[in-house]
């Protein structure tokens, strides 16, 4: 009867580190994909869904947003949708402390989740509503 030798054992041992290590990065991955972030501004009429890599996935604009300009819209959208990667990207770190435990490489993922800057205060300017014929009989008050 032939017994294995000590490389017989480490290329057991190796194979069976190997396919442990594939299990792990399978039930990562599979973590990983079931992760989502959301935000909801603070008025309620925006809100934006994103997956674990940050990207958006749904974006849901309400009623309310058609008196926003432009400008103010696109801040709003930007600043929740920051949010939601902020959002996600804790979830992302608990999901890998799970399978990773506390240690350089979950410090390395905590380093890559996003920081939602503060927020810049600004007053936000409904539009105008009002028929043509209104505006030009009252017009707003013009700084020269």
């Amino acid at each position: 009867m032939i017994q294995d030798g000590p490389s017989e054992q480490w290329i057991a041992q190796y194979d069976e580190t190997l396919k442990q290590a594939a299990a792990d990065a399978q039930a990562t991955d599979l973590a990983l994909r079931q992760v989502g972030g959301a935000a909801t501004s603070p008025d309620g009429e925006v809100v934006v869904r994103v997956n674990a890599s940050g990207a958006t996935t749904d974006l849901v604009l309400r009623p309310g947003v058609r008196g926003l300009e432009p400008e103010q819209l696109a801040r709003l959208i930007l600043r929740t949708t920051q949010q939601a990667q902020a959002d996600v990207g804790q979830k992302v770190v608990e999901t890998m402390r799970e399978f990773l435990g506390e240690g350089d490489a979950l410090e390395f993922v905590k380093s890559q989740v996003p920081v939602v800057p503060e927020p810049v205060e600004e007053p936000i300017g409904r539009r105008d509503d009002r028929a043509d014929d209104d505006y030009f009989d009252n017009p707003p008050d013009l700084i020269k």
